[in-house]
């Protein structure tokens, strides 16, 4: 468990086990959401790209990509359209 102080301006420095745990640098913004009375914080980049990735779950199977190399040529297959 860590403490950490309010600021008058309602800034607090978060301890550098938890920014370690939130895998946080300068600049990152944290995302705050409450549940059942609790208080919780996370990277708000971790939340994004969860976010992403399970809206995008079973697109490639969909669009008929069976490996990570059917992906690759469709990629190299778009660039050289450009």
């Amino acid at each position: 468990m860590e403490l950490a102080k309010v600021t008058s301006k309602g800034q607090v420095t978060i301890p550098l086990s938890i920014r370690n745990f939130l895998n946080l640098r300068t600049g990152d913004k944290l995302f705050f959401f409450e549940e059942k009375g609790k208080v919780f914080v996370q990277n708000a980049s971790q939340v994004a790209l969860a976010t992403a990735q399970k809206s995008m779950k079973g697109e490639a199977k969909k669009a008929g990509f069976k490996t990570e190399e059917d992906v690759m040529d469709y990629i190299k297959e778009l660039r050289s359209n450009s």
